[in-house]
């Protein structure tokens, strides 16, 4: 900015270069060309840091819950990695807000799940979820409660989290009709595709939807 604009904008020469050192600090480089008159001022450089993240405090307690809660979601590796971000978060939150979740940490025990069959790769699910935001189909070996695998290809739609357990809710090409996936089950076989028209989906809760139908699994069948 040219150093006699800054008049117009009611700010000192100093008060420009405190700002544009502390912008700098926050890892904001600005580039300086020294000259008389229009010929010199401050211009924002390309490589900046992201800024730093600003949270209020029912934000930081809400952080701190959702990281909390994460823990027991049954994907593989969160409970850890939600620990440790909530101690790195415990040491740049100010005194007031550092008690509250210092308390929260210490009085609430996270239900870790063993790694197993149900614990859910986190690779798969966010490529779960990429192809159902780009309406891509899906074609994957699913094993079922038998223990019995088959290969399905569908057009995934949401990938829905209840009762500890991930579900993907899909259109089953080869069945025509809508079907509910658990997802430690899924085994993706690239390559994805093609792209498909989104359907009506079965229900306009899908929460609810999955969950009468995990119900409906686990019902015992009479012999």
């Amino acid at each position: 900015m040219p150093s006699r604009q800054w008049g117009r904008l009611g700010v000192t020469p100093r008060t420009v270069r405190r700002d544009v050192e502390r912008s700098r600090e926050l890892g904001h480089p600005a580039d300086a060309s020294p000259g008389p008159g229009t010929g010199g001022g401050y211009r924002l450089g390309a490589g900046a840091r992201p800024p730093p993240l600003l949270l209020d405090d029912d934000e930081a307690v809400a952080v701190a819950v959702g990281l909390r809660t994460a823990a027991g979601q049954g994907i593989e590796g969160i409970g850890e990695s939600s620990v440790r971000a909530l101690a790195k978060l415990e040491q740049v939150l100010p005194g007031r807000l550092r008690h509250r979740v210092s308390a929260l940490n210490a009085f609430t025990v996270p239900m870790l799940r063993a790694p197993g069959p149900s614990t859910v790769d986190p690779a798969v699910l966010t490529e779960l979820a990429r192809l159902c935001r780009d309406t891509e189909r899906l074609r994957f070996e699913y094993r079922g409660h038998d223990g019995a695998t088959s290969r399905r290809s569908v057009e995934p739609h949401r990938l829905v989290c209840t009762e500890r357990r991930w579900y993907l809710v899909a259109r089953d090409l080869d069945r025509d009709d809508w079907r509910t996936f658990r997802v430690d089950r899924i085994t993706p076989g690239p390559p994805y595709g093609p792209r498909f028209v989104p359907r009506t989906p079965p229900a306009d809760d899908r929460a609810a939807y999955v969950s009468r139908g995990a119900s409906h699994a686990r019902t015992p069948r009479r012999p």
